[in-house]
């Protein structure tokens, strides 16, 4: 088991050929999210010994206060790669946590939530998302807030494959399922079904509309075991979810590359026109990064640019924008390559909303293991971070 979990981290970018053997939580803790509260404080939440911590900075990074624990019984946290515990925080201060619990079975989890109403002091008791209980895959969990103040929860679950199991028929890959919060995270309201067929590991990326509409993207088994991306809106009360391919890689693999994609809207307020997408697509013929743009309302996707050094296993996006049309939309794009034994975050810059970009540079590198790079805006201030074994824990501004 740990040459192969060895050889999938090294050939993943070439061709991934198992589901979800590489998906086991590991030792490393480097696996952290972080957010900027409306004062410009810095919370990060992340694993230790099977709690989930949260401390927090007043001098960008680099020094934290005094852990604070959230789970008061020890569970074994989902804390590596794709799977890790997300934080978010509303204007007014509360903070909300998710995290993936793993069960005994292989590959089954439940999705826990958390808040804190007194700006970090305590957390109220963690609570679990769904309501089915059963012990299957609920895991890969996304937490999204948008600026209403409406929390939504979306996961991997593989309820509908296994139903599909027991009653004979075929059912390609797992199921996207969300929950939705309308009152700060006391409790959502029962699960919904937002698509079939999805990848079994592969993280989900959110945004939302200027409406507050939330938009999820996943990679997806299309007929024929394409695995290219769907994008989604998370549709209120009984609508029936539209979906809509992003992505046209037509990469056609019987397996999960665990290495899911990048999104954020497009423009903003009045200006907002669709979503700027960042993903891995693994085709023979020119695997590696790809970036292009979505209309969100003709749901028609610009031609792939294809950026980043697939040698040195250019992987794991993160993408932010910020302005809009009038004043020139900002985009920044990062990303992770491996070159000999140094770890390198590489980035590019578009001041035209994506048409165009500058010459890609190093920002920041680690002679040890280290995590996926993170985008975080404060203001007018964008920052990347990043953790790192040795070094710890990084946040660089960033500069054109």
């Amino acid at each position: 088991m740990h040459y192969f979990l060895t050889l999938c981290s090294l050939l993943f970018a070439l061709n991934a050929t198992a589901h979800e053997e590489h998906t086991l939580p590991q030792k490393s803790t480097l696996a952290i999210s972080v957010a900027f509260d409306a004062q410009g404080k810095l919370w990060r939440a992340s694993v230790k010994g099977g709690f989930v911590q949260v401390d927090n900075s007043a001098d960008l990074g680099k020094t934290f206060s005094k852990p604070v624990q959230v789970n008061k019984v020890a569970q074994k946290i989902g804390a590596d790669g794709e799977a890790r515990p997300k934080i978010a925080i509303s204007p007014e201060g509360n903070i909300y946590l998710t995290w993936t619990e793993m069960l005994a079975k292989p590959f089954t989890g439940y999705v826990w939530f958390a808040r804190s109403i007194n700006h970090g002091k305590s957390f109220d008791k963690p609570i679990i998302v769904h309501q089915d209980r059963a012990e299957i895959t609920h895991r890969f969990d996304a937490l999204h807030l948008s600026p209403d103040g409406k929390i939504t929860v979306t996961w991997v679950d593989k309820r509908d494959l296994l139903a599909a199991k027991a009653a004979g028929n075929k059912y390609e890959g797992a199921a996207i399922y969300y929950a939705v919060s309308n009152n700060n995270g006391v409790s959502f309201a029962p699960e919904r079904k937002l698509a079939d067929s999805s990848c079994e590991c592969c993280r989900i990326a959110t945004t939302n509309k200027p409406d507050g509409t939330v938009v999820a993207m996943w990679r997806h088994v299309f007929e024929g075991s394409e695995r290219d991306h769907m994008i989604a809106e998370i549709p209120q009360g009984n609508i029936k979810p539209q979906l809509h391919r992003a992505t046209f890689g037509h990469w056609k693999i019987d397996g999960c590359p665990h290495h899911g994609a990048a999104l954020a809207a497009g423009g903003a307020g009045k200006d907002w026109w669709g979503y700027h997408m960042a993903y891995f697509d693994g085709n023979d013929v020119k695997p590696g990064l790809y970036y292009s743009r979505m209309d969100g309302v003709a749901w028609a996707s610009s031609p792939a640019k294809k950026f980043g050094n697939n040698a040195n296993q250019a992987a794991h996006p993160a993408i932010l924008s910020f302005g809009n049309n009038t004043d020139g939309e900002h985009v920044w794009l990062v990303w992770r390559e491996i070159e000999a034994k140094n770890t390198k975050i590489i980035g590019m810059f578009s001041d035209d909303g994506g048409r165009s970009w500058n010459n890609a540079k190093v920002l920041a590198s680690a002679s040890e293991k280290a995590d996926y790079p993170q985008l975080m805006q404060h203001g007018k201030q964008i920052y990347l971070a990043w953790n790192t074994l040795k070094e710890g824990f990084k946040l660089i501004l960033l500069t054109p």
